[in-house]
């Protein structure tokens, strides 16, 4: 720990020599610790959309990782920076530790961030366009007053899901102008009840300075128990998704590995549920990001089955 804490440090003093006065809090406002998750999850579409051999020979890059930026920097660091601005947290928050004081004209640059992803989208196919700015619309219900649905337990769940879990990697599907496909579209409708799962799990380690300010969020209204027993039934209905998926697409024996991520997630979930009671929130922050590996194993695996 004492480690990290130095590394982190030495980073941001570096980071603000690059970009003195507020404008390195800015980036951090941005929240560019998730933006490899994000990216990953993003290509995912992409890869699957072209198959790995088409991956591998650079097929539609250009446009894909165009998008990627917008996707990444754009719409989601603009959701992040501006979730910052009308949340204003004091402790630890997702993908940011000791956050810096908020910058003069963070709201203005988040808006911005966003409002500019949407125009650049103009240059990619048609359902990019329509993607980001569903997103877009759903980012700003999510953190904005007067709808601020963050802090409307069951609706931020829902835009969760949708968002990332499934309209992010359709982003890059969609940049490469292929149709989407039946078998394709239930693959991705998959990382819709994962990302269920696993959203529930990223408040537990806030759970009480969220309850301190009076906000309802989902892990607080279920409780923590009833919040790991939830990732695990939409673990469980994430995977049947995947295995309906590798039936009609015809993936065969290959479907077969679909059961390393699976037991990834039982090997997260199982000591989180059984010793929830007794962890600590620094517990449960190291559980989010074991959570965090599984998923990342789980797109792996994804592509091994069903981009080839």
């Amino acid at each position: 720990m004492v480690a990290d804490a130095r590394t982190l440090n030495a980073w941001r003093r570096w980071g603000y020599r690059v970009l003195p006065g507020e404008l390195f809090s800015y980036v951090l406002h941005m929240r560019p610790a998730e933006w490899p998750i994000m990216a990953g999850h993003t290509l995912l579409g992409y890869v699957l959309a072209v198959g790995i051999k088409g991956a591998g020979s650079g097929e539609q890059l250009l446009p894909v990782l165009f998008a990627l930026a917008l996707w990444v920097i754009c719409l989601n660091g603009g959701t992040l920076a501006i979730n910052s601005v009308f949340d204003k947290d004091e402790g630890d928050i997702g993908y940011l530790i000791t956050p810096p004081p908020l910058p003069r004209h963070l709201l203005a640059f988040s808006v911005a961030l966003l409002a500019g992803g949407q125009l650049l989208a103009f240059a990619l196919p048609s359902a990019f366009r329509l993607d980001y700015a569903l997103c877009f619309a759903l980012s700003l219900l999510y953190s904005v007053p007067p709808f601020r649905f963050k802090a409307v337990a069951g609706v931020d769940w829902l835009i969760n899901m949708w968002g990332f879990g499934t309209l992010t990697p359709f982003a890059a599907w969609a940049a490469t102008g292929r149709p989407l496909d039946a078998g394709h579209a239930l693959v991705l409708l998959g990382f819709c009840p994962l990302f269920a799962g696993l959203y529930p799990l990223t408040q537990l380690y806030q759970f009480e300075e969220d309850r301190r300010r009076g906000d309802r969020t989902l892990a607080l209204i279920l409780g923590m128990r009833a919040s790991v027993a939830v990732a695990i039934g939409c673990t469980l209905v994430a995977f049947a998704l995947f295995g309906w998926a590798g039936w009609w697409l015809g993936a065969g024996a290959a479907a077969v590995l679909l059961v390393v991520p699976f037991a990834a997630w039982l090997v997260v979930l199982g000591p989180w549920y059984a010793g929830q009671a007794r962890w600590t929130p620094a517990d449960h922050q190291r559980g989010m990001y074991r959570a965090l590996g599984a998923w990342a194993v789980t797109d792996l695996t994804v592509l091994l089955v069903f981009a080839r």
